[in-house]
């Protein structure tokens, strides 16, 4: 096989499409290069929202990992029964999810949990409940630091937040979390100037809670775009996550990031209807659809226009239509891979074209037990 056909399969009779196949040795490559980034074990903090496998996890483990990040309770038991030393669920809990955060902790004992907060009212609802559980909560404060999604502003009620946690027999305040997803400008010279400014606010304010007497123990910054930038600083975590699998999206976005694409999308030809129309199997249920076309970046076919989508339907306009028949394979790589994971049960795990197993996104759903 050439190394343009890294992701074609052998023999495609047995697997119905769509499917999500999986390539371990690019995702393996894609951890060391992490590392080779990260420059140390102790400055990654990966989340798992992206793949949501347990093979995935113990891949990263047999590299010496053991801290990560996380969306939801689901993905934060996966990492519990997976053993993983320190989770971050990095979704502040409210209502139910506060319970099931608490019973998270008692059922998975040996693993360090600790979340989000960012403000004062779930504070005192995580004060409370660990009061009556009798147990010490782990925290980070939230911060906003420009992109208006989640977290408090970097300012003396962040710092008043931080004392609050501190000062209580039953919190643990861990440290800080900021996320810079806001943060996708494709120069990387400009990307790290925006980024490094962004920062600078986060900084005054560690220094701001450590005048008033509080040491702060951590900083988790950023994600996948802004992970090389955050990875230069000392004393900081960093959370890359789609650099497991990337996407065509990213790709396009970041060519400085040398990683692999270690996930793709089989589909087939499942009609004609029209001159130079072509319908794959590939609909709203099968791939992320929050964006605007091109959702997919179809192998061989990057010149088509995809022009219409439904549940089960990704239509594509291309002169090359005679070329093919109903029921031809083609491969596709997601523009945005983490939601697309999530659509499916299972991967296909693929070396060297052949199938070598399945592995169950364990993490679809958002309750395993808990």
């Amino acid at each position: 096989m050439s190394d343009t056909l890294w992701y074609a399969l052998k023999d495609t009779s047995q697997i119905s499409s769509p499917a999500l196949l999986l390539f371990p040795e690019r995702i393996e490559e894609n951890i060391r290069t992490m590392l080779s980034i990260s420059g140390s074990v102790s400055s990654l903090r990966p989340h798992i929202k992206t793949h949501k496998m347990a093979e995935v996890i113990q891949m990263q483990q047999r590299h010496g990992i053991q801290k990560f990040k996380c969306a939801t309770i689901a993905e934060a038991e996966l990492l519990g029964k997976c053993k993983a030393e320190d989770v971050l669920l990095a979704m502040q809990p409210v209502a139910a999810n506060i319970d099931r955060f608490f019973r998270l902790m008692d059922a998975y004992p040996e693993t360090e949990f600790s979340t989000l907060v960012d403000n004062s009212n779930t504070l005192s609802e995580m004060v409370s409940k660990a009061a009556k559980a009798n147990k010490i909560v782990s925290l980070y404060i939230d911060i906003n630091n420009g992109m208006n999604r989640t977290g408090c502003a970097p300012d003396d009620k962040a710092i008043d937040l931080f004392a609050s946690i501190e000062e209580n027999e039953h919190t643990k305040a861990r440290g800080l979390h900021v996320y810079d997803g806001h943060i996708r400008h494709t120069d990387i010279s400009e990307r790290k100037e925006v980024c490094d400014t962004a920062f600078e606010t986060i900084l005054e304010l560690k220094l701001g809670i450590e005048n008033h007497g509080f040491q702060v123990e951590n900083v988790i910054a950023g994600g996948s775009p802004s992970f090389p930038i955050h990875a230069q600083r000392t004393n900081i975590e960093t959370a890359p996550g789609t650099t497991l699998l990337w996407d065509s999206r990213y790709a396009e976005l970041f060519p400085d990031m040398p990683f692999l694409h270690a996930a793709v999308l089989l589909m087939r030809i499942i009609s004609k209807p029209a001159k130079d129309i072509i319908c794959f199997d590939l609909g709203h249920k099968s791939v992320a659809p929050e964006m605007g076309f091109p959702r997919v970046t179809i192998l061989g076919l990057e010149d088509s226009e995809q022009i219409g989508q439904s549940e089960e339907h990704l239509v594509v306009r291309t002169n090359k239509s005679d070329a093919f028949k109903v029921g031809d394979v083609f491969y596709a790589i997601p523009m945005h891979v983490c939601p697309t994971v999530a659509k499916y049960q299972e991967a296909i795990t693929i070396s060297e074209g052949e199938v070598t197993g399945a592995w169950q996104v364990a993490a679809q759903n958002r309750r395993i037990t808990i």
